[in-house]
């Protein structure tokens, strides 16, 4: 059994959202972001990726053009549009409002029903 997160539907659309607010990227560097920046807690497979790649471009949160990686590879890079931007904000706050509301359903004590 893997100690891997699985994660919640939606949740892989926003944290791509996340990275490419900070940079431009492509899907390998996504993978890589996921897997680093959640001390390996998080794995997702790259057909995933790109799959969640196709359908926010789709939705036209993100765009796409061909670039070269550091390596010398062509690669299509990604990059957040005005509109995938205010996306993220509102699924961040529901997100936040989401784990605030079940951590304090997970504190209660007592009571019932």
């Amino acid at each position: 059994m893997s100690d891997s997160l699985p994660l919640l539907k939606g949740t892989l659309d926003m944290l791509i959202l996340k990275a490419l607010s900070i940079e431009s990227m492509h899907g390998y560097g996504l993978s890589v972001w996921l897997q680093e920046g959640s001390d390996g807690d998080i794995v997702v497979e790259d057909s995933a990726i790109y799959q969640a790649l196709r359908r926010l471009e789709g939705r036209r949160l993100v765009e796409a053009e061909w670039g070269v990686t550091e390596n010398s590879r062509r690669a299509r890079y990604y990059t957040l549009t005005s509109q995938g931007r205010d996306h993220l904000a509102d699924e961040a706050r529901t997100w936040d409002r989401y784990a605030e509301t079940v951590g304090k359903l997970l504190a209660a004590e007592g009571g019932g029903v």
